[in-house]
């Protein structure tokens, strides 16, 4: 079928990304994972071009960190200009001005009636770091506690707090001490006998339990929750858990970290996802989407958390480095200008009426969840029984991506296919990527169907 965006013209790997991917293999660890076997030519907004000449509508955004769109001219510029002036001198030696603005910005934007300060640094997991070190650092308490199914990364102390052993956690312990972790909500596996509400509050008394089981409550630094769990698939909390849990923290003087790295920078239709939730957390992590690409992550924090570490605790060789800080900015003005977050909000009600349909046409859909453009679809044999069907959800992607769309798998059983295009693509370009998603669900269904 002719597609105005999507066109795949060779088997993938092609003849090109075929030489690359011998050579990927004969030098780079197997460990280091990939989700499509091409390489890169050139990319603008949502398409992505390969070496082989192969075109792709992007619904993975780089695991998230491409919202305002591949090589966007505004972003483009800033790092431009700021190569002219300097590349790098560490923070910690000579400082610039761009790590100040875009300090000032995000912590003007951040929720949070409260004074705050913000600190920069490399990487997602390196935020979750700095965060707990903050904690611990101020509460003088040494417990944190996170949640089943989540994220954080994959340096010691963040897979100690992951809360989902294959791939990130097998066979690398021991483990950090001092980490628990507590149930969270999925909604679309609750017992069949309690309504959203109900099953909410016994999680919530189970976590009053764990305090009483686990650990005590005077033991613990912080709690560190993603408002929307990434990794596990998109699972969405309702308002009542997240606001209970703060609440909590209140009563035993823990903090709240929200960790905000996948869902924040417009992702959920707002800056940051905790805003639908109404609650103010004491720190937040950021990341991936906050500079279009560039590395770089940060820590926001309520003023007197912030302060309480000493001069040379906190920081690090290229913390917050001037191209991150510049694309940050960038970014800043992008979602400003463009209205970033309302586009957010249009891509999820378009996603999630195509994901209705698809939904009711397909026994094998289980399950369909959004927050904003943060949206997924889970895969199971059948609607009645629920059995992840792991399988065939890589089946789907593949033959997506044979038709020129490259999507994502996650979920605790790796049967959900989650959606984070950036959000500037178009209209058309949007439509064209699910009309491929449909196509290859029905393509694999009735592939499997024929050999029943």
């Amino acid at each position: 079928m002719t597609r105005s965006y999507a066109n795949v013209q060779t088997a993938l790997p092609g003849p090109k990304a075929k030489q690359w991917l011998d050579r990927r293999h004969d030098i780079v660890p197997d460990g280091v994972s990939y989700g499509i076997p091409t390489f890169i030519e050139k990319a603008e907004g949502a398409i992505l071009e390969d070496i082989d000449g192969n075109r792709f509508i992007d619904f993975a955004g780089a695991i998230g960190t491409i919202n305002v769109g591949h090589r966007h001219p505004t972003v483009v510029r800033a790092l431009h200009d700021q190569i002219d002036r300097y590349i790098h001198t560490g923070f910690n030696v000579m400082m610039y001005d761009p790590y100040i603005e875009l300090a000032e910005k995000i912590a003007a934007l951040a929720p949070g009636s409260f004074d705050k300060k913000v600190m920069f640094l490399n990487s997602g997991a390196e935020a979750v770091e700095n965060a707990v070190k903050i904690a611990r650092k101020y509460t003088n308490r040494q417990a944190v506690v996170s949640f089943s199914g989540g994220f954080h990364g994959r340096t010691l102390m963040t897979m100690s707090l992951t809360g989902k052993v294959r791939p990130y956690k097998y066979e690398y312990g021991p483990f950090a001490p001092e980490v628990y972790h507590a149930a969270y909500p999925y909604s679309y596996r609750r017992p069949a006998s309690m309504s959203d509400a109900a099953y909410s509050q016994f999680l919530l008394d189970e976590l009053e339990r764990f305090f009483i089981t686990e650990v005590a409550p005077e033991n613990v630094a912080a709690v560190v929750m993603e408002p929307v769990q990434g990794e596990s698939g998109f699972i969405i909390p309702d308002k009542a858990f997240v606001q209970g849990v703060y609440d909590l923290c209140k009563k035993h003087g823990i903090l709240l970290i929200a960790d905000e790295i996948q869902t924040g920078f417009g992702r959920t239709g707002k800056y940051f996802a905790m805003e639908h939730f109404d609650v103010e957390p004491d720190l937040i992590t950021i990341s991936k989407s906050m500079a279009a690409g560039v590395p770089i992550s940060g820590v926001i924090g309520r003023k007197e958390l912030m302060d309480d570490a000493n001069s040379g605790e906190l920081g690090g060789t290229y913390c917050g480095s001037p191209l991150g800080c510049s694309a940050g900015l960038a970014v800043l003005k992008v979602m400003e200008e463009e209205q970033i977050n309302k586009r957010a909000a249009v891509i999820g009600d378009k996603v999630m009426g195509k994901f209705r349909e698809m939904y009711d046409r397909y026994e094998v859909v289980g399950d369909i969840r959004g927050l904003g453009a943060m949206c997924a679809m889970e895969f199971v044999t059948d609607k009645e029984s629920k059995t992840p069907a792991k399988q065939l959800t890589g089946q789907i992607l593949k033959e997506a991506q044979k038709r020129g769309v490259i999507a994502l798998n996650a979920g605790v059983y790796d049967n959900v296919i989650r959606l984070l295009m950036p959000l500037v693509i178009t209209d058309e370009q949007l439509d064209e990527g699910l009309d491929i998603l449909d196509e290859s669900i029905a393509a694999v269904v009735a592939k499997a169907e024929a050999v029943k």
